[in-house]
This record gives C-alpha cells, sequence and structure tokens, in this order.
C-alpha cells in the first residue's frame, strides 16, 4: 500500500500537508546559525496565539511524553503533594511519571467517557490543604473527552487561600485544533506535541510557562538537564535550542504555522469542530454508539464502541484494506472500541472516505457472521 493512498485517521502521528513534507525535506543548515534563529523564532511567534499566551512558549526536542516529564521535573521537588485528575490512559501516564521522580500523588479518578466534575476537584483541593500542583488533562487521546479546563482551574483557584499550586495540562491533542486560552485560565504549564494538530511530523514538543511556573521552576528540585527550563528559554531568547534539534521537523512546523496563521485560529477551530459534528452524525448513522457522554466529546479524537458480534481487530483490518486506518482502544479499552483521530491536516472529504469505508467493512462483517 503507497503511503499517499492511506487516510491516516489515526489520534497522531496525523497527515501532512505536501509543503510542509517538502519544508521539512529542506537542505541541513547549522542549528546554531542564522538560517534556522529565524526559522525559530518565526515559529515561537506564531505558536503564541494557539496556546493563549503573551509570553512566548518553549521549543524542547522530543514527544509529548517528553513534555509532560519536563513539566513534571521542572516545576516540582521530590516528596511535593501533587492532585492528578486522571480518566484515561494519557491522565495516567502524567500521574505515574510524577510519580517515578518523586512526588507523593493523590488521584482523583474520573470514569472513563465522561468529563471530570469541578466540584470533585474542588473537593480533592480541600481535602489536600498543601497540594503544590494539579495535574489536568484537557483532551484525553484513549477516549475521546475534552475536559472543561477554564472551569476546573477556577474551581482550584477559588479553593485555595494562600500559595497557589502550579496546574500543568496535557494539551497534546487539543492545543492547536479546540480553543486554549492559557493566560486567561491562570494555566501554569501547558504542553503540546508537533505530530497533532500542528500538522507538522513527530519529534518536537511545545510548552507555554506563566510567571507562577517560573517562580516553582526556580524553587523546584527534581533533576533534570535534558528538559530543563532555564536551557530553553535563555537558548529561545537567542532564537536556538540547548541542544540539537529536529532541524527538519522545525522548518515543517514553520511552514504548517504559516498555513494555519493564513487560516487563522478561529477559523482553524471552526473547522474542527464541523469536522468533529461530521464525525460523529456519520458515526451514529450508521447505528454506531459513542463512547464519550455527549456533553464531552471531543472534536480532534472521536472514540466508538465496536459493535456487537464484531471483532475490533477484524474491523481495522478491514479498514486498512480500504486504505484506511484507524487506532485500537487502549488498556482496558482495547478490543472494545476504535478511535478516530481528526486534527490538523483533516477536511470533509478525509471523513467522508471514513464513514463509507466503515460502513462497508460493518456490512462485511455482518455478512460474513451471517454464514
Amino acid at each position: 500500500m503507497a503511503y499517499d493512498d492511506i487516510n491516516l485517521r489515526v489520534p497522531g502521528p496525523t497527515p501532512v500537508p505536501e509543503q510542509v513534507a517538502l519544508a521539512g525535506a529542506r537542505p541541513m543548515v547549522n542549528h546554531r546559525g542564522p538560517e534556522f534563529a529565524a526559522t525559530v523564532g518565526e515559529v515561537l511567534e506564531r505558536l503564541r496565539p494557539f496556546f493563549g499566551i503573551a509570553s512566548e512558549p518553549l521549543l524542547l526536542t522530543g514527544s509529548g511524553t517528553g513534555a509532560q516529564e519536563a513539566a513534571v521535573v521542572n516545576m516540582l521537588s521530590p516528596g511535593d503533594e501533587v492532585l492528578s485528575v486522571t480518566a484515561g490512559v494519557f491522565g495516567e501516564r502524567f500521574a505515574a511519571i510524577a510519580e517515578a521522580f518523586g512526588a507523593a500523588v493523590t488521584r482523583i479518578q474520573g470514569e472513563w467517557g465522561k468529563a471530570i466534575s469541578s466540584e470533585a476537584l474542588a473537593e480533592a483541593v480541600r481535602s489536600n490543604p498543601g497540594v503544590k500542583a494539579v495535574i489536568l488533562t484537557h483532551n484525553e487521546t484513549s477516549t475521546g473527552v475534552t475536559n472543561d479546563v477554564a472551569a476546573l482551574v477556577a474551581a482550584i483557584r477559588r479553593e485555595v487561600v494562600g500559595s497557589q499550586p502550579v496546574v500543568l495540562v496535557d494539551g497534546v491533542s487539543s492545543i492547536g485544533a479546540i480553543p486554549f486560552e492559557m493566560d486567561q485560565w491562570d494555566v501554569d504549564v501547558a504542553i503540546s506535541g508537533s505530530q497533532k494538530a500542528w500538522m507538522s511530523p513527530p519529534g518536537m514538543a511545545m510548552v507555554g510557562v506563566s510567571e507562577r511556573g517560573w517562580a516553582a521552576h526556580a524553587q523546584a528540585r527534581m533533576p533534570r538537564f535534558y528538559w530543563d527550563f532555564t536551557k530553553a528559554r535563555k537558548n529561545g531568547e537567542k532564537r536556538t535550542m540547548p541542544f540539537t534539534p529536529a532541524v527538519g521537523v522545525v522548518h515543517a512546523m514553520q511552514e504548517a504555522l504559516r498555513l494555519m496563521t493564513e487560516e487563522g485560529p478561529e477559523n482553524v477551530y471552526a473547522r474542527h469542530a464541523a469536522i468533529g459534528e461530521r464525525v460523529r452524525n456519520g458515526i451514529q448513522s450508521l447505528g454506531l454508539e459513542l463512547f464519550a457522554e455527549p456533553s464531552s466529546v471531543s472534536n480532534t479524537v472521536t472514540a466508538v464502541r465496536t459493535p456487537e458480534g464484531v471483532e475490533t481487530s477484524s474491523l481495522i483490518k478491514g479498514l486498512r484494506q480500504r486504505r484506511v486506518v484507524v487506532a485500537n482502544g487502549q488498556d482496558w479499552l482495547k478490543g472494545s472500541i476504535f478511535r478516530i483521530g481528526h486534527m490538523g491536516w483533516v477536511h470533509e472529504r478525509d471523513i467522508d472516505g471514513l464513514i463509507g469505508a466503515l460502513e462497508a467493512t460493518l456490512h462485511e462483517s455482518r455478512l460474513e457472521a451471517a454464514v
């Protein structure tokens, strides 16, 4: 199967426009030279409106998981009390990273497929007055749920008197596709990854840090070297990076961000909202059930319950034979749901192709089961 024949509908990596792919294939440049400095400066500037941040974000060479680790080790010290709101694989991963570095993590376990309750979070904050950090997930990729980060952070701020905890938000599969207002929502650290909404290849992580976050960073004592935000900030001011970056990915991001800026953030968000609705309508028109509750469905990832009598692995294989690639469920959901990614470079024709292939595959599966 040729790569350009595939309708790639996994939650990441996501499709890359041709001009972005070509930009990533430019000849190498000196990553300490003026050409690359100009590229870094443009990328940093164009990221700001999508993060909703007045200051410049940081660029790190790594994946979204690397950004999760970077957020933890730059904000915390061993033994710090942390509340982690988890209702899926990636919220759990964020919590596990904090534990691995010695944080005392208390999990607020939400129900997978449902949004996190701000009332439950407020109660947890009241019950843990010494908390130093709260970990949230904006868009849970494993369940297709988008949480109301603005309401969750507001609940934290209302409950805490005195020194406020830092709020760390995983926006890996949301920022760049779903509205995110880091400054307005009073978020302290927000992370994302190039391979999701940014129409770029994997390899770069982006991190926004608030003034409160920088103050916490100055006191944090978890071990760090490669992920050190101070190094990243100082180098960013000089339009470079602390260590050898993924030069080709940064070139690709430059071109992708030009396209996103030309489209405009509000239009990018509106396109994703319309595409998300098109996916959900198409799924339900086939008689299938969404995994996420209606009030918290994501506009970047849709999780679908596999219908009775159909094996998820067989369904995925059948779709692949029709040049459509979707993802299985994760953890205990593997085999009971499949996940559709629709973020970044995605349009109506991609979704219509997906729904048509899914209808044909289901029809074939039911015919085979009837024999």
